[in-house]
């Protein structure tokens, strides 16, 4: 008993652990929103896609999605597909085609000589992240001139990538109020933001386009998810149906002998 309660608690320690990772580290004070994800929006994904080709691709690859999948998926052509989507050129200069993977311009030499470190893939960063840590972590970039990017963010502390897109959001500064526990251990705690330089949206417009953006990405890390969702119900009404069948047929196999 004392074994199974030890491996129990360890269990548990582990996946508080893990949610807490997941997450994503926000600083104290701050309280996440939920991202208002809606993969039946297809205008919504659509949005997104553009904002993801014109301001992440460039540095981050989506190097396991490829541009005519999109278009399939959201009903784009071809001609769209290259004209809106698709800004990388191959090293003979030739516009990236359509049935191509959505591979990252800068190259890795170049990501670690500026940024020290390598640039992430974010195929799957909806997956690996959640769609509440990425809506919070692109809302959240505040000034902060110990930074070499001259921000930080509330979301992902000491952040390396520069916020790409303040032009949208404007540039803001987050207040923090210093408390101190008994042991006198001092502690930033969160206390808001102040906005310093509007941008060309409003609050409620930038985070409609910070939405629009978490659910292209939640979209690309799984675009079969609708898909499956839909069929594992027809699943679930056919298993029900064949137990009801299934019980039937048993009681009139087993009439005689009961």
């Amino acid at each position: 008993m004392n074994k199974f309660l030890t491996v129990f608690f360890i269990a548990f320690s582990m996946m508080a652990s893990s949610a807490a990772m997941a997450a994503g580290g926000y600083v104290k004070g701050y309280m996440p929103e939920h991202a208002p994800i809606n993969l039946d929006d297809n205008e919504s994904l659509i949005r997104g896609a553009k904002t993801f080709a014109n301001y992440c691709l460039s540095c981050h690859s989506a190097e396991y999605m490829r541009y005519n999948r999109i278009g399939r998926d959201l009903g784009m052509s071809d001609s769209e597909i290259s004209a809106e989507l698709i800004n990388t050129r191959d090293a003979k200069g030739e516009k990236t085609k359509v049935g191509e993977l959505m591979k990252v311009a800068m190259n890795k030499d170049y990501a670690q000589q500026a940024f020290g470190t390598k640039i992430p893939g974010l195929t799957v960063i909806a997956r690996a992240r959640g769609a509440d840590w990425l809506y919070t972590y692109l809302r959240t970039f505040y000034l902060d001139d110990s930074r070499p990017t001259g921000v930080n963010n509330i979301a992902f502390e000491d952040v390396g990538m520069p916020h790409v897109l303040w032009e949208q959001q404007g540039l803001q500064k987050a207040n923090f109020i210093t408390e101190t526990d008994a042991d006198g251990n001092e502690t930033q705690v969160f206390e808001g933001m102040e906005m310093v330089k509007p941008g060309k949206l409003s609050q409620e417009e930038y985070d409609a386009y910070a939405a629009d953006l978490v659910n292209f990405m939640v979209y690309m890390a799984e675009p079969v998810q609708q898909e499956r969702k839909s069929l594992g119900i027809k699943v679930i009404i056919f298993l029900f149906i064949f137990a009801i069948i299934a019980y039937l047929l048993k009681k009139e196999y087993w009439k005689d002998v009961h």
